[in-house]
Formats: structure tokens, C-alpha cells, sequence
């Protein structure tokens, strides 16, 4: 249960760890893997039941966005209701979630970057590289780094991972996969022979197709969360869905669609850019971690009064600054026993951004991309994704 005791930024939703969030089908997904008498809610399986369930996650699709764009699609047609991300609405911490049944709260990924000093301090656990630097080597590196273990491992179902050829065997996706089946895909109609062949494989037993596809996000980044480019993805990813309900036709299989997170775009003007040479930059300890839209800081011992007179003088309007021990106190990343981590990847300050605000700061030897659609807050946009079902 939260506990908000600080402001929050306009229009806040708050993550529901509950029936009514990505968590809730996440942990209940991983009880009914290791439970052959269970029920799965979220995906219509009733207790007993061998079932086959398909749960494709469309990385970044916002179900204020099919509210909007998918009128008279497939996909808006399926639609039971919205479910809430968990807190940050990000990739990073809602795959995990979706992989191991956890909250971030437990996993220990609240962000795109993380804090870890034994890893040469902020990190991006996914690609596995130093912010601004090289790759991360380290002993044990994965279990030490993300040490929640994959739903999948021991599961008493059969499971099938499908996800793209690029990042199918990396070493973040082989540790939180483990105990699945790994099946690489390139490219929409790929992913859909993949999971009607790995459906094949799965009709005697039943068990879990768990399908992963991420362009709709890489373009709603790029050119804005209601673009062309992206309508005319969600326009394929429509047509996909209704092919694969007659590919699979008569088998009763569960189609379970969802997302990790929805979009909100921001314009470059309403960016709070911090230059490394300034006075921000001096008062913090490392470089930010987090999000653009939920930036968690280590500001230097001595330091945290500056700071917040900056934060409450320039920040105003713009972005809510709240003492890191607020926020891991509030339950907002989420119920569970603390990953031991969680203290310093909170840090001591969190900026929850207001609406369409971002903000960044420079490290040397990084690349700074533009990005049109951003998450990572609060907002609907970002923190409302749709949970779709259909039964063939």
C-alpha cells in the first residue's frame, strides 16, 4: 500500500501494485508457472486449467494511445481495461518486472541508469555498459547486479521466450530468461512464425509464449509517441494480432497483450539541460540515474540544503523534488523485500518532472540523442498500458 506523503507532480497517477497493475498480472503470471493448480485472472485461466498463453509485450504502447489511435482496431476491440506501470514507467524496470515477478523495489532496476559503485557507479543494466563508458565486466556480474531470479526458472509449465535476434542472447536477456526456451526473431511477420511454431511445440503441454517486441518504442522515441511512423506500426501490430488469432484458431489459446509503459512527448524547449561546468553539476556526486522524466541524484555530503533551494527556486513548475528516503518510504517502486541495493539507487533526491518536462545532464564520451516521445514519470500517458485478451 502507498504512502504519499510529499507532492506529486499535476495529474499524477500512482502505480497500483495490486489487481489493477503491470505487478499484479506479473506476480500472478509467475504463481500460476510454479503452480499447476493455479488460476491466472489476467490471462481468463481458471484454476486446473491447462492453458497455453500467449503474452506478447508491445514495448511503449500506452493505452491512452489506443484510446486515441486505435479506434476500430482488433486490438481496442480485445481490450478488457487499463492496468497501471510500475514506478519508473520505463523498460528497465517493467521488463523485469514482467521477467521475474517483482517489483523494482525488489529487482533493483529503477532505471534506464542505475547507481551501483561497485560497477564504477552509474550504469545502464540493459546494454550492461558504464554510463559514457565501456562495457561492465565484473565476477558474477548479472546476480550481483540483478540478483531477483527469472519466473521462469523451475516454473512446472513449459516456457518460450520470443525476442529479437539483436538482444535474444545478450546477458541480461539469457539471466532473465532462464529456465525458457529462447527463440531469436527478425522483424514483424518473423516474430508471428515464431509464435504460432513455438505454439505447435507448446499444443500437448500448454504453458507460456512469452513474445517481446520493441520497435513501436524505438519509434515513438524517434518521431513522437502519435506519429505517422508510429500508427503505421501499430497499424502492422493490428494486423498481427488478428493473423495470429487464425493462426491459432481452435487450439484455445490465450492471447494476452500488454505494454511496459506508455509515451508522452516533450518539446526541447521545455528540457531542463544541466552543463557539466555549472553549479548543479558541483553539487552532485555522481551524474543522474533514472529517467528524463524521474531523475534520481546523489548530491554531495554538505550539499543537500544548496540543492534544494536550487531545486525549489529554479526547478518550480517544472519538476518535484523530493528527499530520496521519501521515496523509498512511500512504496512507490513497489511492495517486497528491499533489494539491499535500493537505497543507493534511489539516491538522496528524486525529480519527478511535471508534464512534458524533461531533464539531462552530460557525461563525457556520451552521446546525447534527441528524443521526441520520452517516459519514465507519472503522467497517464506514460503509466496507463492496456491489457488486451483474446481466445481462439
Amino acid at each position: 500500500m502507498l504512502d504519499i506523503r510529499f507532492p506529486l507532480p499535476t495529474g499524477t497517477v500512482l502505480p497500483d501494485y495490486g489487481a489493477d497493475g503491470l505487478y499484479g498480472l506479473a506476480s500472478s503470471l509467475r504463481h500460476w508457472l510454479h503452480e499447476s493448480d493455479a488460476a491466472w485472472s489476467f490471462g481468463e485461466v481458471a484454476a486446473g486449467e491447462r492453458a497455453l498463453v500467449v503474452l506478447l509485450v508491445i514495448d511503449g504502447l500506452g493505452d491512452r494511445f489506443l484510446a486515441s489511435e486505435g479506434q476500430g482496431s482488433a486490438l481496442h476491440a480485445a481490450r478488457r481495461r487499463s492496468l497501471t506501470s510500475v514506478c519508473p514507467s520505463t523498460t528497465a524496470s517493467a521488463v523485469t518486472t514482467l521477467m521475474t515477478g517483482v517489483s523494482p523495489a525488489v529487482h533493483g532496476l529503477n532505471g534506464w541508469f542505475i547507481h551501483d559503485h561497485r560497477f564504477g557507479g552509474v550504469v545502464a543494466p540493459l546494454p550492461l555498459t558504464q554510463r559514457g563508458g565501456p562495457p561492465l565486466e565484473a565476477f558474477r556480474l548479472l546476480p550481483r547486479l540483478c540478483p531477483a531470479p527469472s519466473m521462469f526458472h523451475h516454473a512446472c509449465r513449459p516456457v518460450n521466450v520470443v525476442s529479437p535476434a539483436e538482444i535474444a542472447f545478450s546477458r541480461f536477456s539469457r539471466h532473465h530468461a532462464r529456465g525458457a526456451h529462447i527463440e531469436p526473431y527478425e522483424g514483424m511477420e518473423d516474430l508471428g512464425a515464431a509464435i504460432v511454431a513455438m505454439a505447435d511445440a507448446l499444443a500437448g503441454s500448454g504453458g507460456l509464449i512469452h513474445a517481446y517486441y520493441p520497435t513501436f518504442d524505438a519509434l515513438s522515441h524517434a518521431y513522437g509517441s502519435r506519429s505517422p511512423a508510429t500508427r503505421t506500426c501499430f497499424g502492422r501490430l493490428d494486423d498481427l494480432f488478428v493473423r495470429l488469432q487464425r493462426a491459432l484458431a481452435g487450439r484455445d489459446v490465450r492471447i494476452v497483450v500488454t505494454a511496459d509503459h506508455g509515451f508522452t512527448d516533450a518539446d526541447p524547449s521545455r528540457c531542463v539541460d544541466l552543463p557539466p561546468d555549472g553549479e548543479v553539476a558541483r553539487m552532485l556526486a555522481a551524474p543522474l540515474f533514472g529517467e528524463r522524466r524521474l531523475a534520481f541524484c546523489k548530491v554531495r555530503e554538505g550539499a543537500a540544503g544548496e540543492f534544494e533551494a536550487w531545486a525549489t527556486d529554479a526547478l518550480a513548475g517544472k519538476a518535484v523534488a523530493v528527499s530520496g528516503e521519501c521515496v523509498l518510504n512511500s512504496g512507490l517502486l513497489g511492495p517486497g523485500a528491499r533489494n539491499p541495493r535500493l537505497r543507493e539507487r534511489v539516491g538522496t533526491h528524486v525529480l519527478l518532472m511535471e508534464p512534458g518536462w524533461t531533464i539531462v545532464d552530460h557525461v563525457e564520451g556520451e552521446t546525447v540523442h534527441e528524443l521526441i516521445g520520452v517516459h519514465g514519470g507519472l503522467s497517464a500517458d506514460e503509466m496507463l498500458v492496456p491489457l488486451i485478451v483474446a481466445r481462439t
